[in-house]
């Protein structure tokens, strides 16, 4: 008898754990999306190596934030457009990979670069300097990215510099941007348009960032439909400088739980 109650209890318990393996796995998969910063294009507001969940419910749900086939709809539902400011996660328009950047244009806004400062609907978005952003000149992350540098060259282990700005969006929040050089591809661009049903996204990192301002064409993601929102990057929780994550001396303990602005 007692042999059978051991045997039900182990039972329970397994049931116990497999059904709560479930409801988080539910849960994260409706609502949460984990999601490893790969590249610098968000630099400094994210490094290669945070570690964040995305909020799916922020906008809504889309076909590219439900799983499978449980929202078997078309467009969004439920939802709201994100806001100028707001960093998110999207596919890309053309080859399907997920893609972390600011929005920048909401539909009817009108968006350029000129002379490496941006203007939203005609306004500008004022720029005040801060300290440079310094890092090292090192393999950075699994894939082992370098980071470019406005004081290059630089040797390996050395100061690696990039000016660093706070950008006022109009009618929008403040974050910090970065300048590698003047005068790339990307500080001087056409007047867009962002149609109906789309936002211009770009990168912090201007000068090191695939986004809005370049057509899809040459690996730009143009302009992004609302329906390839995944959700919204509200903070990091976790954050690691080495090639694993095992390796816990990396680790970036003053990123851990930070909010991202």
């Amino acid at each position: 008898m007692a042999a059978e109650a051991k045997k039900d209890g182990i039972w329970e318990t397994v049931k116990t754990v497999v059904y709560a393996l479930l409801i988080a796995g539910v849960f994260r998969t409706l609502f949460f999306q984990p999601f490893w910063i790969p590249s610098g294009s968000m630099k400094d507001t994210l490094l290669i190596g945070d570690f964040l969940f995305v909020n799916k419910m922020a906008y809504g749900y889309s076909q590219h934030s439900c799983p499978f086939s449980m929202c078997p709809f078309e467009g969004r539902i439920f939802g709201s457009e994100p806001e100028r400011g707001d960093v998110v996660v999207f596919r890309h328009p053309v080859n399907g990979s997920d893609f972390i950047k600011r929005v920048i244009g909401l539909p009817g806004d009108t968006v350029q670069m000129r002379n490496g400062v941006l203007y939203v609907n005609d306004e500008v978005a004022r720029l005040e300097p801060e300290d440079p952003f310094s890092e090292l000149f090192e393999q950075q992350g699994p894939i082992g990215h370098v980071p470019r540098c406005s004081n290059a060259p630089v040797g390996q282990g050395g100061e690696c510099l990039k000016e660093r700005f706070t950008e006022a969006l109009p009618s929008g929040p403040t974050h910090s941007v970065l300048n590698i050089e003047d005068g790339t591809r990307g500080d001087d661009t056409p007047l867009f348009t962002v149609p109906e049903g789309h936002f211009f996204a770009m990168g912090d990192n201007r000068d090191n960032s695939l986004d809005s301002r370049f057509p899809q064409s040459v690996g730009g993601v143009g302009m992004v439909p609302m329906e390839n929102l995944i959700g919204r990057a509200d903070r990091v929780m976790f954050s690691s400088a080495g090639r694993r994550m095992v390796y816990f001396w990396t680790w970036r303990s003053d990123r851990f739980f930070r909010a991202i602005e």
